[in-house]
């Protein structure tokens, strides 16, 4: 697990509380609300199919390489589904305040829309192949059935992440004749673009669900920033960057060099050095490098935390919720959905390497993803019959195929495992999100009354910011 210093992990004490004492009776009835929507039903629903109890969390340690995990020795042949973690293309210029993570509004660009295309058609190769090992068991590899499929997008921020879905999607199931039809007269009539095949993509706008952006409008987030700049590692770091920094402020026109604002250095930096041919020839070199060093190490250190349930893994801790229920319902003989894919930033990436362990055996991983980056959750059944998770990964155009990753030293796990090491941290909907982020106004927090809540505001935890 990563740690800043000694810095106070809101997550670590308030959720665990919430979930087994105070709020433990009212939480799942609360699901229902309409103003949670999808967002905390599927969570019930993949406690009900486990037959988890919300309270076993008291028993669940915060070093989670104890717990049990089971090795797949024997696996049935092809896959029962795969659930995809996929980062966006290439875009814009992108701000985000590091005060608070909010963002501006980027776009993609044709090179992203390319990085997309080639990472479809590479899952294509992967799971919708026959002699593939991976290929995915009777799902249709030509012409797409939209039920063998979900794809979710988030919708804010300008159309960089909803348009690389789409990309996507395009290289996943592309244009084919085999998507023509006959009408009841005879006449055969091919989709437009040779057979272009459209794919659903669910948009997820910011104010409908904070499952994937849960950083931004989140209090507490705010507070645990401030902290990590305030803590000796940080200062020790941003001491050894301030020659780099210094040397680099011609090249920054109007980007402040202060190393809170290393990530918006590093992204000027990068958008200029591959739009802009002057700069690309001017640039000192290993400048880049230098730029993308001091960026990783910043949002390593802001999007993990020393527990699983801390603060800093919100981006993963709103996003398991669907991955457990994707998962979950691929086990059921009446589900038709094989593959599920969440087209996100590269946040969760981070908090997902770090919550599984996976950064203890392959550290290399534990900055920001490349452009076009995917994770695979993959689930087989072995020869015994039990359901098991791997986690499998590619860092964009820089890998030509996945490399597979430990979860809790382990290359393969139980779904039943999975699910019970991680269940306990997730934040499973709106009312939970605007109780664990301290927010009663933004984002849909106003329908809900905490005004007799001891735990809002932090008091019921001692933490008060």
């Amino acid at each position: 697990m990563a740690h800043v210093g000694n810095l106070l992990s809101v997550g670590s004490i308030d959720t665990r509380h919430r979930i087994c004492t105070k709020r433990g009776g009212t939480r799942l009835g609360a699901l229902n609300s309409d103003n949670d929507g999808a967002f905390s039903i599927y969570y019930i629903h993949t406690l009900n199919r486990y037959k988890v109890d919300k309270c076993e969390a008291k028993a669940l340690i915060t070093t989670v390489s104890t717990a049990p995990a089971m090795v797949n020795t024997t696996t049935t042949a092809g896959l029962i589904g795969v659930v995809l973690l996929a980062r966006h293309g290439d875009r814009t210029a992108y701000y985000q305040s590091p005060t608070t993570y909010n963002s501006t509004q980027a776009y993609i660009t044709p090179l992203g829309e390319q990085q997309e295309f080639e990472l479809g058609s590479f899952l294509r190769n992967t799971y919708l192949n026959p002699d593939s090992p991976s290929f995915i068991q009777n799902i249709n590899t030509d012409v797409v059935d939209i039920d063998q499929l979900t794809v979710r997008a988030d919708a804010g921020g300008g159309n960089v992440v909803l348009n690389s879905a789409y990309a996507l999607v395009q290289g996943l199931y592309p244009s084919t004749k085999k998507s023509e039809i006959t009408l009841a007269n005879g006449t055969m009539v091919l989709p437009p673009l040779g057979g272009y095949q459209y794919v659903p993509v669910e948009s997820l706008e910011f104010w409908q669900s904070p499952s994937l952006t849960s950083w931004m409008e989140c209090e507490y987030f705010q507070y645990h920033l401030a902290r990590i700049y305030a803590s000796s590692e940080f200062i020790n770091m941003s001491t050894t960057a301030t020659p780099f920094l210094t040397a680099l402020k011609p090249y920054l026109g109007s980007v402040s060099n202060n190393f809170t604002n290393m990530w918006n250095i590093y992204d000027h930096v990068n958008v200029q050095y591959t739009y802009n041919k002057t700069y690309y020839e001017t640039l000192p070199p290993t400048f880049l490098q230098q730029a993308r060093y001091y960026s990783d190490w910043l949002q390593r250190n802001i999007f993990t935390d020393s527990v699983q349930n801390g603060i800093g893994q919100i981006s993963i801790r709103t996003l398991l919720p669907e991955v457990f229920w994707a998962l979950g319902n691929m086990t059921k003989t009446s589900n038709q959905v094989k593959m599920n894919i969440q087209e996100i930033d590269y946040k969760p990436f981070i908090s997902l390497f770090n919550v599984t362990n996976a950064t203890v055996t392959d550290p290399d991983i534990d900055g920001t993803v490349n452009y076009a980056s995917v994770v695979a959750l993959e689930l087989s059944q072995n020869s015994q019959g039990q359901h098991e998770v791997s986690m499998k990964f590619k860092n964009g155009t820089q890998d030509s195929q996945f490399r597979q990753l430990k979860m809790f030293g382990n290359t393969s796990i139980t779904l039943d495992s999975f699910i019970n090491q991680l269940f306990w941290t997730t934040i499973n909907s709106t009312n939970n999100w605007c109780f664990s982020c301290n927010q009663t106004i933004l984002r849909g927090c106003s329908v809900f009354n905490y005004s007799n809540d001891p735990f809002l505001y932090g008091y019921g935890t001692g933490y008060t910011g």
